[in-house]
Protein backbone atom coordinates (compact mmCIF):
# COMPACT_ATOMS: atom_id res chain seq x y z
CA UNK A 1 0.00 0.00 0.00
CA UNK A 2 2.73 2.58 0.73
CA UNK A 3 4.44 1.62 -2.85
CA UNK A 4 0.78 2.83 -4.55
CA UNK A 5 1.03 5.56 -2.19
CA UNK A 6 4.20 7.09 -3.06
CA UNK A 7 3.46 6.39 -6.87
CA UNK A 8 0.36 8.13 -6.87
CA UNK A 9 2.03 11.11 -4.55
CA UNK A 10 4.88 10.91 -6.88
CA UNK A 11 2.35 12.14 -10.18
CA UNK A 12 0.70 14.12 -8.30
CA UNK A 13 3.90 16.14 -7.76
CA UNK A 14 4.52 15.81 -11.19
CA UNK A 15 0.99 16.88 -12.53
CA UNK A 16 0.89 19.94 -10.10
CA UNK A 17 4.86 21.05 -10.63
CA UNK A 18 3.64 24.45 -12.53
CA UNK A 19 0.49 26.37 -10.32
CA UNK A 20 -0.85 26.69 -13.88
CA UNK A 21 -2.19 22.95 -13.83
CA UNK A 22 -4.77 24.65 -11.42
CA UNK A 23 -6.30 26.82 -14.60
CA UNK A 24 -6.78 23.37 -16.42
CA UNK A 25 -8.05 21.28 -12.94
CA UNK A 26 -10.65 24.07 -11.72
CA UNK A 27 -10.41 27.49 -13.21
CA UNK A 28 -10.97 26.87 -17.07
CA UNK A 29 -13.97 24.01 -16.09
CA UNK A 30 -15.87 26.70 -14.06
CA UNK A 31 -15.44 29.66 -16.75
CA UNK A 32 -16.50 27.45 -19.87
CA UNK A 33 -19.61 25.84 -17.75
CA UNK A 34 -20.55 29.16 -16.96
CA UNK A 35 -20.04 30.98 -20.76
CA UNK A 36 -21.40 27.71 -22.77
CA UNK A 37 -24.73 27.70 -19.92
CA UNK A 38 -25.20 31.36 -20.06
CA UNK A 39 -27.04 32.02 -23.40
CA UNK A 40 -29.95 30.70 -22.44
CA UNK A 41 -32.65 32.05 -19.04
CA UNK A 42 -33.20 29.32 -16.25
CA UNK A 43 -36.80 29.45 -16.35
CA UNK A 44 -36.96 31.23 -12.74
CA UNK A 45 -35.77 34.78 -14.01
CA UNK A 46 -37.77 37.58 -15.69
CA UNK A 47 -37.58 36.80 -19.73
CA UNK A 48 -39.61 39.93 -20.47
CA UNK A 49 -37.58 42.47 -22.56
CA UNK A 50 -36.63 45.34 -20.62
CA UNK A 51 -38.03 49.00 -20.94
CA UNK A 52 -36.82 51.62 -19.42
CA UNK A 53 -40.18 54.84 -18.60
CA UNK A 54 -39.39 58.13 -17.73
CA UNK A 55 -43.16 59.17 -15.52
CA UNK A 56 -43.19 63.01 -16.06
CA UNK A 57 -46.62 63.29 -15.93
CA UNK A 58 -47.56 61.14 -12.74
CA UNK A 59 -51.42 61.32 -13.18
CA UNK A 60 -54.19 58.69 -12.95
CA UNK A 61 -52.95 58.04 -16.75
CA UNK A 62 -49.59 57.44 -16.84
CA UNK A 63 -49.86 55.12 -13.37
CA UNK A 64 -52.81 53.51 -15.95
CA UNK A 65 -50.26 52.67 -18.69
CA UNK A 66 -47.79 51.50 -16.38
CA UNK A 67 -50.19 49.13 -14.92
CA UNK A 68 -50.75 47.81 -17.85
CA UNK A 69 -47.16 47.59 -18.95
CA UNK A 70 -46.64 45.54 -16.07
CA UNK A 71 -49.68 43.08 -17.01
CA UNK A 72 -47.57 42.69 -20.21
CA UNK A 73 -45.96 39.31 -21.07
CA UNK A 74 -43.83 40.99 -23.35
CA UNK A 75 -42.12 43.83 -21.78
CA UNK A 76 -41.22 44.56 -18.37
CA UNK A 77 -41.10 48.15 -17.07
CA UNK A 78 -38.31 49.84 -15.19
CA UNK A 79 -38.66 53.41 -13.88
CA UNK A 80 -35.49 55.91 -14.27
CA UNK A 81 -35.38 59.48 -14.37
CA UNK A 82 -34.50 61.10 -17.40
CA UNK A 83 -30.79 61.52 -17.20
CA UNK A 84 -30.45 58.10 -16.52
CA UNK A 85 -32.53 56.09 -19.33
CA UNK A 86 -31.35 59.20 -21.39
CA UNK A 87 -27.96 57.90 -20.01
CA UNK A 88 -28.58 54.35 -20.70
CA UNK A 89 -30.06 54.58 -23.97
CA UNK A 90 -26.88 56.15 -25.31
CA UNK A 91 -24.60 53.96 -24.23
CA UNK A 92 -26.96 51.29 -26.03
CA UNK A 93 -27.63 49.33 -22.50
CA UNK A 94 -31.71 50.25 -23.23
CA UNK A 95 -32.99 49.21 -26.87
CA UNK A 96 -36.47 51.50 -26.12
CA UNK A 97 -37.11 54.42 -23.86
CA UNK A 98 -40.91 55.53 -22.95
CA UNK A 99 -41.34 59.27 -22.12
CA UNK A 100 -44.80 59.78 -20.34
CA UNK A 101 -44.22 63.88 -20.60
CA UNK A 102 -46.05 66.42 -18.49
CA UNK A 103 -49.33 67.11 -19.21
CA UNK A 104 -50.52 63.68 -19.72
CA UNK A 105 -53.59 63.22 -18.44
CA UNK A 106 -57.54 62.39 -18.73
CA UNK A 107 -58.43 65.81 -20.09
CA UNK A 108 -55.38 65.47 -22.79
CA UNK A 109 -56.86 62.07 -23.95
CA UNK A 110 -60.36 62.92 -23.94
CA UNK A 111 -59.35 65.90 -26.59
CA UNK A 112 -57.03 63.85 -28.46
CA UNK A 113 -54.06 65.76 -27.84
CA UNK A 114 -51.79 63.18 -25.49
CA UNK A 115 -48.78 62.24 -27.08
CA UNK A 116 -46.01 60.08 -25.37
CA UNK A 117 -42.26 59.90 -27.00
CA UNK A 118 -41.17 56.66 -27.80
CA UNK A 119 -37.43 56.21 -28.83
CA UNK A 120 -35.92 53.07 -30.53
CA UNK A 121 -32.44 51.87 -30.98
CA UNK A 122 -32.49 51.17 -34.84
CA UNK A 123 -33.01 47.97 -36.17
CA UNK A 124 -33.69 46.32 -33.36
CA UNK A 125 -35.60 43.59 -32.82
CA UNK A 126 -36.51 43.87 -28.96
CA UNK A 127 -37.64 47.72 -29.81
CA UNK A 128 -39.92 46.78 -32.29
CA UNK A 129 -41.61 44.22 -29.76
CA UNK A 130 -41.74 46.82 -27.24
CA UNK A 131 -43.34 49.57 -29.32
CA UNK A 132 -46.76 47.01 -29.72
CA UNK A 133 -46.41 46.48 -25.75
CA UNK A 134 -46.78 50.42 -25.28
CA UNK A 135 -49.01 50.60 -28.13
CA UNK A 136 -51.43 47.70 -26.61
CA UNK A 137 -51.15 49.35 -23.48
CA UNK A 138 -51.66 52.74 -24.43
CA UNK A 139 -55.12 51.51 -26.07
CA UNK A 140 -56.61 49.42 -23.29
CA UNK A 141 -55.91 52.64 -21.13
CA UNK A 142 -57.06 55.13 -23.71
CA UNK A 143 -60.51 52.72 -24.36
CA UNK A 144 -61.81 52.82 -20.91
CA UNK A 145 -61.01 56.54 -20.95
CA UNK A 146 -63.12 56.72 -24.31
CA UNK A 147 -65.90 54.58 -23.05
CA UNK A 148 -66.55 57.05 -19.74
CA UNK A 149 -66.25 59.96 -22.10
CA UNK A 150 -69.18 58.45 -24.42
CA UNK A 151 -71.07 57.35 -21.23
CA UNK A 152 -70.91 60.86 -19.70
CA UNK A 153 -72.11 62.59 -23.02
CA UNK A 154 -74.92 59.78 -23.49
CA UNK A 155 -75.97 60.73 -19.78
CA UNK A 156 -75.14 64.79 -20.66
CA UNK A 157 -77.79 64.22 -23.06
CA UNK A 158 -80.70 63.23 -20.57
CA UNK A 159 -79.82 66.25 -18.50
CA UNK A 160 -78.44 64.21 -15.87
CA UNK A 161 -75.94 66.35 -14.58
CA UNK A 162 -76.64 69.64 -12.39
CA UNK A 163 -73.94 71.09 -11.85
CA UNK A 164 -69.58 70.24 -13.27
CA UNK A 165 -68.96 68.67 -9.99
CA UNK A 166 -71.91 66.02 -10.64
CA UNK A 167 -70.54 65.45 -14.25
CA UNK A 168 -67.13 64.57 -12.71
CA UNK A 169 -68.88 62.00 -10.12
CA UNK A 170 -70.39 60.34 -12.54
CA UNK A 171 -67.06 59.97 -15.35
CA UNK A 172 -64.91 58.83 -12.23
CA UNK A 173 -67.79 56.26 -11.75
CA UNK A 174 -67.64 55.60 -15.64
CA UNK A 175 -64.24 54.76 -15.74
CA UNK A 176 -63.86 52.71 -12.86
CA UNK A 177 -67.06 50.40 -14.24
CA UNK A 178 -65.00 50.58 -18.05
CA UNK A 179 -61.86 49.17 -16.22
CA UNK A 180 -63.45 46.79 -14.13
CA UNK A 181 -65.61 45.58 -17.09
CA UNK A 182 -62.09 45.37 -19.00
CA UNK A 183 -60.30 43.67 -16.68
CA UNK A 184 -62.53 40.68 -16.72
CA UNK A 185 -63.12 40.70 -19.96
CA UNK A 186 -62.31 37.27 -21.80
CA UNK A 187 -59.05 36.46 -24.35
CA UNK A 188 -60.64 37.06 -27.34
CA UNK A 189 -57.58 34.35 -28.60
CA UNK A 190 -57.74 31.12 -27.51
CA UNK A 191 -54.39 29.49 -27.34
CA UNK A 192 -54.39 25.50 -27.70
CA UNK A 193 -50.97 24.25 -26.88
CA UNK A 194 -49.97 20.62 -28.44
CA UNK A 195 -49.74 17.32 -26.56
CA UNK A 196 -46.82 16.46 -28.54
CA UNK A 197 -43.78 15.65 -26.12
CA UNK A 198 -40.20 17.10 -27.07
CA UNK A 199 -37.69 14.27 -28.42
CA UNK A 200 -35.02 16.33 -27.29
CA UNK A 201 -34.44 16.47 -23.40
CA UNK A 202 -32.75 20.23 -23.04
CA UNK A 203 -31.64 22.06 -19.91
CA UNK A 204 -28.59 24.38 -20.77
CA UNK A 205 -27.09 24.76 -17.25
CA UNK A 206 -27.43 20.57 -17.18
CA UNK A 207 -26.26 20.14 -19.99
CA UNK A 208 -22.85 21.94 -20.26
CA UNK A 209 -23.08 21.37 -15.98
CA UNK A 210 -21.82 17.62 -17.44
CA UNK A 211 -20.22 18.34 -20.43
CA UNK A 212 -17.71 20.23 -19.44
CA UNK A 213 -17.06 17.79 -16.52
CA UNK A 214 -16.80 14.88 -18.71
CA UNK A 215 -14.92 17.48 -21.70
CA UNK A 216 -12.10 18.31 -18.77
CA UNK A 217 -11.65 15.38 -16.86
CA UNK A 218 -11.23 12.81 -19.94
CA UNK A 219 -8.62 15.02 -21.29
CA UNK A 220 -5.92 14.99 -18.35
CA UNK A 221 -7.10 10.88 -18.19
CA UNK A 222 -6.13 10.39 -21.40
CA UNK A 223 -2.59 12.08 -20.65
CA UNK A 224 -1.84 8.97 -18.56
CA UNK A 225 -0.07 8.41 -21.61
CA UNK A 226 1.63 11.61 -21.22
CA UNK A 227 3.26 10.61 -17.56
CA UNK A 228 4.64 6.93 -18.94
CA UNK A 229 6.17 8.09 -21.75
CA UNK A 230 7.93 11.31 -20.13
CA UNK A 231 9.39 8.48 -17.13
CA UNK A 232 10.57 6.30 -20.15
CA UNK A 233 11.90 9.67 -21.76
CA UNK A 234 14.15 10.44 -18.66
CA UNK A 235 14.52 6.87 -18.10
CA UNK A 236 12.80 7.07 -14.51
CA UNK A 237 10.30 4.26 -15.15
CA UNK A 238 12.98 1.47 -16.28
CA UNK A 239 14.78 2.67 -12.38
CA UNK A 240 11.28 2.12 -10.75
CA UNK A 241 11.07 -1.39 -12.08
CA UNK A 242 14.52 -2.77 -11.34
CA UNK A 243 13.00 -2.11 -7.44
CA UNK A 244 10.96 -4.77 -5.58
CA UNK A 245 8.30 -2.84 -7.54
CA UNK A 246 6.09 -5.13 -9.46
CA UNK A 247 4.28 -3.70 -13.12
CA UNK A 248 1.45 -4.51 -11.68
CA UNK A 249 1.80 -2.39 -8.41
CA UNK A 250 3.21 0.84 -10.85
CA UNK A 251 0.79 0.49 -13.23
CA UNK A 252 -2.16 0.53 -10.32
CA UNK A 253 -0.44 3.40 -8.69
CA UNK A 254 -0.38 5.61 -11.42
CA UNK A 255 -3.93 5.10 -12.38
CA UNK A 256 -5.42 4.43 -8.97
CA UNK A 257 -3.67 7.99 -7.98
CA UNK A 258 -5.06 9.88 -11.90
CA UNK A 259 -8.51 8.36 -10.88
CA UNK A 260 -8.39 9.41 -7.72
CA UNK A 261 -7.53 13.06 -8.36
CA UNK A 262 -10.35 12.89 -11.45
CA UNK A 263 -12.77 11.62 -8.80
CA UNK A 264 -12.07 15.33 -6.62
CA UNK A 265 -12.17 17.02 -9.76
CA UNK A 266 -15.54 16.15 -10.54
CA UNK A 267 -16.62 16.57 -7.27
CA UNK A 268 -15.77 20.03 -7.30
CA UNK A 269 -17.21 20.45 -10.74
CA UNK A 270 -20.54 18.83 -9.24
CA UNK A 271 -20.58 20.78 -5.98
CA UNK A 272 -20.39 23.90 -8.27
CA UNK A 273 -23.19 22.73 -10.15
CA UNK A 274 -25.05 22.29 -6.83
CA UNK A 275 -24.71 25.29 -5.09
CA UNK A 276 -23.79 28.11 -7.79
CA UNK A 277 -26.27 26.67 -10.88
CA UNK A 278 -28.81 25.31 -8.63
CA UNK A 279 -28.53 21.56 -10.62
CA UNK A 280 -30.38 18.73 -8.65
CA UNK A 281 -26.98 16.96 -8.59
CA UNK A 282 -27.00 15.36 -5.30
CA UNK A 283 -30.77 13.54 -5.20
CA UNK A 284 -29.11 10.34 -6.42
CA UNK A 285 -25.71 10.34 -4.30
CA UNK A 286 -24.27 6.50 -5.04
CA UNK A 287 -25.71 6.51 -8.37
CA UNK A 288 -23.86 9.68 -9.22
CA UNK A 289 -20.25 8.14 -7.62
CA UNK A 290 -20.79 5.16 -9.60
CA UNK A 291 -21.09 7.23 -13.37
CA UNK A 292 -18.19 9.23 -12.07
CA UNK A 293 -15.97 6.51 -11.04
CA UNK A 294 -16.75 4.09 -14.07
CA UNK A 295 -16.49 7.25 -16.73
CA UNK A 296 -12.90 7.90 -14.67
CA UNK A 297 -11.65 4.27 -15.11
CA UNK A 298 -12.79 4.19 -18.94
CA UNK A 299 -10.67 6.88 -19.56
CA UNK A 300 -7.74 6.21 -17.59
CA UNK A 301 -7.90 3.19 -19.24
CA UNK A 302 -7.71 4.89 -22.38
CA UNK A 303 -4.75 6.73 -21.91
CA UNK A 304 -3.13 3.88 -20.44
CA UNK A 305 -3.22 2.07 -23.48
CA UNK A 306 -2.57 5.41 -25.69
CA UNK A 307 0.45 5.27 -23.33
CA UNK A 308 2.05 2.05 -25.16
CA UNK A 309 1.77 3.55 -28.47
CA UNK A 310 2.98 7.08 -28.03
CA UNK A 311 6.63 7.94 -28.36
CA UNK A 312 7.08 11.17 -26.65
CA UNK A 313 5.57 13.48 -23.66
CA UNK A 314 4.68 16.37 -26.75
CA UNK A 315 2.66 13.70 -28.62
CA UNK A 316 0.69 12.42 -26.12
CA UNK A 317 -0.14 15.63 -24.89
CA UNK A 318 -1.14 16.36 -28.44
CA UNK A 319 -3.42 12.96 -29.31
CA UNK A 320 -4.78 13.28 -25.37
CA UNK A 321 -6.15 16.50 -26.39
CA UNK A 322 -7.22 15.64 -29.71
CA UNK A 323 -8.77 12.61 -28.92
CA UNK A 324 -10.67 14.17 -25.38
CA UNK A 325 -12.41 17.30 -27.64
CA UNK A 326 -13.15 15.05 -30.30
CA UNK A 327 -14.79 12.54 -27.89
CA UNK A 328 -16.60 15.51 -26.32
CA UNK A 329 -18.31 16.71 -30.04
CA UNK A 330 -19.56 13.70 -31.03
CA UNK A 331 -20.29 12.16 -27.53
CA UNK A 332 -22.83 14.86 -26.80
CA UNK A 333 -20.97 16.81 -24.00
CA UNK A 334 -21.16 20.30 -26.31
CA UNK A 335 -24.51 19.60 -27.84
CA UNK A 336 -27.68 17.81 -27.43
CA UNK A 337 -26.37 13.91 -29.03
CA UNK A 338 -30.08 14.15 -30.63
CA UNK A 339 -29.11 16.99 -32.49
CA UNK A 340 -27.32 15.00 -34.47
CA UNK A 341 -28.55 13.02 -37.61
CA UNK A 342 -29.97 9.66 -36.48
CA UNK A 343 -27.04 7.79 -38.15
CA UNK A 344 -24.48 9.72 -36.32
CA UNK A 345 -26.14 8.62 -33.10
CA UNK A 346 -25.67 5.27 -33.84
CA UNK A 347 -22.05 5.65 -34.95
CA UNK A 348 -21.20 7.40 -31.50
CA UNK A 349 -22.02 4.86 -29.08
CA UNK A 350 -19.00 3.05 -29.88
CA UNK A 351 -17.12 6.36 -27.72
CA UNK A 352 -17.09 6.13 -23.66
CA UNK A 353 -17.89 9.73 -23.38
CA UNK A 354 -21.27 9.27 -24.98
CA UNK A 355 -22.25 6.77 -22.61
CA UNK A 356 -20.62 8.66 -19.44
CA UNK A 357 -22.82 11.71 -20.75
CA UNK A 358 -26.12 9.84 -21.05
CA UNK A 359 -25.41 8.71 -17.72
CA UNK A 360 -24.89 12.01 -16.16
CA UNK A 361 -27.93 13.21 -17.83
CA UNK A 362 -30.13 10.27 -16.62
CA UNK A 363 -29.31 11.89 -13.17
CA UNK A 364 -29.45 15.82 -13.44
CA UNK A 365 -31.82 16.19 -16.27
CA UNK A 366 -34.20 13.44 -16.37
CA UNK A 367 -34.52 12.38 -12.39
CA UNK A 368 -33.86 8.73 -12.85
CA UNK A 369 -31.97 6.56 -10.20
CA UNK A 370 -29.95 3.70 -9.49
CA UNK A 371 -31.13 1.32 -11.55
CA UNK A 372 -31.60 3.57 -14.55
CA UNK A 373 -27.90 4.39 -15.08
CA UNK A 374 -26.92 0.64 -14.44
CA UNK A 375 -26.51 0.24 -18.36
CA UNK A 376 -24.09 3.10 -19.16
CA UNK A 377 -21.92 2.15 -15.95
CA UNK A 378 -21.78 -1.35 -17.51
CA UNK A 379 -20.88 -0.08 -20.95
CA UNK A 380 -18.46 2.54 -19.21
CA UNK A 381 -16.81 -0.34 -17.04
CA UNK A 382 -16.87 -2.94 -20.49
CA UNK A 383 -14.80 0.28 -22.28
CA UNK A 384 -12.46 0.42 -19.07
CA UNK A 385 -11.88 -3.79 -19.01
CA UNK A 386 -10.84 -3.83 -23.10
CA UNK A 387 -8.48 -0.97 -22.84
CA UNK A 388 -7.16 -2.06 -19.39
CA UNK A 389 -6.47 -5.49 -21.08
CA UNK A 390 -4.44 -3.91 -24.20
CA UNK A 391 -2.88 -1.59 -21.79
CA UNK A 392 -1.30 -3.78 -19.90
CA UNK A 393 -0.07 -6.57 -22.09
CA UNK A 394 0.84 -3.73 -24.43
CA UNK A 395 3.43 -1.90 -21.74
CA UNK A 396 6.79 -1.56 -21.84
CA UNK A 397 9.10 0.49 -20.26
CA UNK A 398 11.39 1.59 -22.84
Amino acid sequence: MKKLFAIAWKDAIIRFSSAAELLFFIILPVVFTLIMAGGTPSGDGDARIRLVVVDQANTSVSQGILTELEKSTAVRPEVLTLDEAQSQFDARRASVVLILPTGLDLQTIQDGTAQVDLREQPNNLNATVAARAVQTAIRRVSSAVNAATMAVQEAESNGTFESETDRQAYFNDALKLAQAAQAESPERVTVVEGSTPDEVEYDPRANQSAGQLITWVFIPLFGISGLFSYERQIGTLRRVLTTPTTKATYLFGTIAGQVFMALIQMTILVLFGIFVMKLDWGREPLALFIVMLTSALAAAAIGTTMGTFVKSEGQASGLSTMFGMVMALLGGCWYPLELFPPLVQQIVKILPTTWAMQGMLDLVLRGRGLLDILPEAGVLVGFAAVFFTVGVWRFRYE
